[in-house]
This record gives C-alpha cells, structure tokens and sequence, in this order.
C-alpha cells in the first residue's frame, strides 16, 4: 500500500516490518518521532529510557537476547552513547542491532552541528544514509540484514530535512521473527582485555568484508551515467538538492552506505569525467576519502564550506553559475526568533533570577530560551546535565565570590538524563552551591514526551515516578525546597534565602508546562489602559501575549492563559482580571 509519511514514520515503519522487537530511545529533535511512531505498534515494546547510553545498553541487551532491537537519539545524544557504541563494535550482535542519529545540519534545534559519519568511522561500524521517506523503510529492513550478516550493530544517519519531510512510501505486512537462541559465549560478550584483542581482530576483519560489499550493493548507485563532461558524488539529504539544481546534466553517483565507502566504485566513476564535485553536509568525509584513494580532480569544501546547510540554489551557481530568479527573495524576511510560550512556568523564576542579577549556570531544555532578550538571564549552556558539573566546578575556584549570587537551572528530563551525577558531584565533594530543578512535569523542548519523573511511560500507561525531593535528599542535599513559579515573591525570598545558606541546596521550581491538555487556565488578563503609564515594566517579561500600542500595554486575550506574573510585578496596579 502506497503511503506519504514522513522520514520518521517511515523509519518506523521499517523497523514494525522487519520485526524489531525492542524499541529504547531518548527524544531529541529531529529523531524523536521515530520512536513515538514506532510506540503505535503493539507488536513492538518501544521505551523512553532515562538517557541515550542506557537506550543503546538496553537495544544492546535485547540484541544479545535474540532479538532485533533499536534505538534512536539527536546527534549530541550519540555522544553520550559513544560507550556502549563503541564496545558494541566489539561484542557485535545476535539479534540484529540498528541505530538512528539524527544529524541537524543548520542547527535549528541543536547546541552545535556534529557530522555523526565521525562516530561510524571511529568506532568501525557501518552507516547508511536515506535521502528520502522511501529509503528510510527500506534502508532500515536492509540495516537489520546487514547486522545479521556482519555480526555488527548497524548506524542509520538520518537529517533535519529528511526525518521531517513527505514522500511516498510502499507500505507492506511485518514479519514476525523468532528470538535467536541464546548462548553463552564469554569470548564474545565479555569484553575484559583478554577477550577483547581477539575482537578487535574481528573487527578489523569485518570491516574489509564491509568494504567489499559496499563496492557491489545497491545501497551505491550512478544515475545518468552518460554525461560525460562533470560527474557529482554525493550523499542524503545533499542527493535531494543536487537533483533539484541539476536535474539531468550530470552524472552523480549516490552514495547510500556512507560508512565504509568503496574504493574501486568511486575510483571508476571519478576517471570517467574531466571534473568531480562531491556535494555532502558539513565535513568533508567523502571528499578526502577520494583525495586517499589517489582521486585528483575532485573539489567540494573548497565551494561549498563545512558549515550549515547546502541549498540547490548554491549547487546551481556553483556548477552552473546561475540562479534561479524563482528562488530569489526580493524582500528580506522579518527574523522570527524562538521565546517562550504565554503561561511558561519558567519565565517567572528567569525574571527574578535577572532581577536579582544572578549568575546562572544554564542546560539543555525550553529553559535554555532564559538566554534571550528580554530576560538575558543564562550565563552558559554546554550540554545535557551540565549546568549543575560546571556550576560546582565555578564555584569551587571562585569561592564566596560566586557561591551567594551563581546558581544552576535545570529542567527535570535533563536532570534524569544526566544531572543527577553532577548533584551527587555537589553533595560528595562538599560544594556550595544552590541547583533550581524547573520540574514542568514533561519533556517540553521535544514535543511533550513523558519522562522518569512524570508517573507514565512512553504509552501513556501507568508507570513509577521519582520523586524529586526525596532523591535529592537521598543524594545528600539537606535543604530542598518546592517553589510555584507563578508566584514571584515567593520564588524570589526562596532564592535568597538559599543563596545565603552556606552548605548546598535544591529548589524545585514547580509548576505544569502550560501547553500540557490537562492545565487548567485562568481568564485572560487586561490592561487599565487608564492607570497605564507605558513604563514597559511589563515587556521586561518577553511574554509573547504582551506587546504596546500607541504607548501603552496590551494583553493578547487569545494567547493570555492568566498566569499572573504580569499583574504581580505592575506597581501600578494596571493589569488586572
């Protein structure tokens, strides 16, 4: 049955069809929906697990078991994976293993840009690269074969633009596999140094069977091989635009096993043309793969960069030399910039930490968006969990400097992804330092996904929650406290107060992320225009709602969920209900 999905779907999709039976994953844009799509099959046990290393430890386990598992993360979240990756190169699979991370080239939703071709390298395990909805289906059951056949876990890199695009995909029926048996076999599953070198051996021997193989499969292809005068290689989302620019005036060889590449294929194809272009996202892998196989008239980097996205309007001018006058825009678009949404718990805490003029030590979340204008209240944001790592360590060498005016923001995802250690950090090694944990009860950034702390699973089912507080204590905080964000006095004496104590502290800044479907709202708030005096003490919120016209300020009353926080800090008593 002929379908039009997204990338995801139809990645989920494939991994229902070729009878996976694990599914463990943790949300990160632009990946999170093939695990939430994957979740609508019953036939398969699909997780949020609490960070991407368990998931892979877990996809790893079931693989081990018998079983053909997977497990899928953002770019950034392969790194916090690299330990069971690259291990599980070694010990490789029963059941077939495969992966999805999810690069973000342009950076729409991610910290940095990461080329993940890097990790496959590395860690000597094959990558294969879909360009469209199609080959993510069929990419994923071929994944699972190739696992099989190689004994190896198998990386299926995956886009921004890929994973969230539309084509038409060929729909067909699961096919139910039985668990392999399961034997002991330390030699292979037991990676002490003794076991180990005898694994590295296989690994170095897989890999040049895994060479041989992708000089003949199908997974490499040449399309328009008559031209004759310029051949392009190129690779995912890259192949989408060079046929948008190009169409048919020029040879491309699409390379869908990006990892091992093949020798003697790209040797062949490059002697055929007077000039090779290799048209791939950020680093130039490919490229300098020719350049060491002795391929002498490639070029790529040298036009395109390493940075950002590659658009079909570059490749036609770069090849071509001209534009498309379709594409040219004769206005330049007003800039849009991301803010947080009317209601959200976290802007009154922000607020008061600003006006407190606090040093904060920030994370990966909705939170992150505190670094903005108007509130320009984050400091620092590196990666998941490491507000509260890098917060203790600030603290220890600036001493009382620091320690009463810098504290660490962190949602409560993030904290049971990876800043749980950090607080254990703070607690063993005697630091004092102040962590405020904003616990909206979800995963918010990520499209609301449910998360250890929110009392269900990845189905909606029933499932234990951690309790915050008594984890906290349980990790040697003594002080912890609850704060309702809403609430700006009382979150702003809470902070004080914890500041000034000498020892280390938690507060729990507690309030649901109002887009949640069960928030109750208040009625939206209006402005007195009377009492009103255009001071914009208000706009100093950056609530999206708020904004002035003709000097004075005006609440949207369809954005307006009556939070409050706006009528609490107006000394003029202008906003009211």
């Amino acid at each position: 049955m002929k379908k039009l999905m997204l990338g995801n779907e139809a990645f989920a999709r494939g991994l229902y069809e070729a009878g996976c039976k694990l599914v463990s994953s943790y949300p990160g844009t632009p990946s999170t929906e093939i695990t939430e799509e994957v979740a609508k099959y019953d036939e398969v046990y699909a997780e949020w697990a609490p960070n991407e290393k368990v998931a892979m430890e877990a996809a790893l386990g079931a693989s081990i078991a018998g079983a053909r598992s997977f497990c899928g993360m953002k770019h950034v979240g392969l790194n916090v994976a690299a330990d069971p990756l690259y291990t599980a190169a070694y010990t490789g699979v029963n059941g077939g293993m495969v992966i999805a991370v999810a690069d973000d080239q342009g950076m729409h939703s991610s910290q940095n840009e990461q080329d993940s071709r890097h990790h496959a390298i590395a860690s000597k395990v094959p990558m294969l690269e879909p360009s469209d909805s199609a080959e993510c289906r069929d990419f994923v059951k071929l994944a699972y074969d190739i696992s099989e056949q190689f004994d190896t876990p198998v990386i299926v890199r995956m886009s921004t633009r890929v994973a969230h695009s539309q084509s038409i995909v060929d729909t067909e029926e699961r096919v139910e596999l039985e668990l392999k048996e399961y034997t002991k076999n330390p030699r292979k599953y037991v990676m002490m140094p003794a076991f180990a070198k005898g694994r590295h051996v296989f690994v170095e021997e897989r890999t040049k069977k895994l060479a041989e193989y992708a000089e003949t499969s199908a997974l490499n292809r040449i399309e328009n091989s008559e031209s004759k005068e310029l051949g392009i290689i190129t690779n995912g989302a890259a192949y989408q635009y060079v046929k948008e620019a190009l169409g048919d005036s020029a040879a491309v060889l699409k390379l869908g096993m990006v990892n091992p590449l093949p020798e003697k294929l790209i040797h062949d194809f490059c002697a055929e043309y007077e000039r090779i272009i290799v048209v791939e996202e950020l680093d130039g892998i490919i490229e300098s793969h020719c350049r060491n196989i002795g391929v002498t008239n490639v070029e790529g980097k040298s036009i395109f960069g390493n940075i950002g996205e590659i658009s079909s309007a570059q490749i036609r001018k770069a090849v071509l030399g001209t534009e498309n006058e379709s594409t040219v825009l004769e206005e330049e678009i007003p800039v849009r910039p991301p803010v947080m949404c009317a209601g959200c718990p976290h802007r009154g805490l922000f607020y008061c930490l600003k006006k407190l003029d606090i040093t904060v030590s920030g994370d990966i979340g909705c939170y992150t968006l505190g670094a903005a204008a108007p509130l320009n209240a984050v400091d620092t944001t590196i990666c998941m969990g490491a507000s509260i790592s890098a917060l203790h360590g600030f603290n220890k060498v600036r001493g009382s400097e620091s320690e009463h005016k810098t504290v660490a923001v962190i949602g409560d995802s993030t904290f049971m992804h990876s800043g749980m250690t950090g607080l254990v950090n703070i607690a063993y090694n005697n630091s004092n330092s102040t962590v405020i944990i904003l616990d909206n009860s979800i995963t918010g950034m990520t499209g609301h996904q449910q998360n250890p702390t929110t009392g269900k699973n990845l189905k909606g089912d029933p499932a234990a929650a951690v309790d915050l507080e008594q984890l906290c204590r349980a990790i040697g905080i003594k002080r912890v406290r609850v704060v309702d964000p809403y609430k700006l006095a009382e979150t702003e004496a809470a902070i004080k107060e914890e500041l000034t104590a000498d020892e280390a502290s938690v507060i729990i800044s507690r309030r649901p992320c109002a887009l949640l479907k069960y928030v109750k709202h208040n009625p939206p708030f209006k402005v007195d225009a009377d009492k009103c005096v255009g001071c914009k003490q208000c706009m100093k919120l950056g609530c999206p709602a708020i904004s002035i016209k003709e000097g004075k300020a005006v609440i949207d009353h369809t954005q307006c969920v009556g939070c409050g926080i706006c009528m609490e800090q107006c000394r003029l008593g202008a906003i009211n209900e």
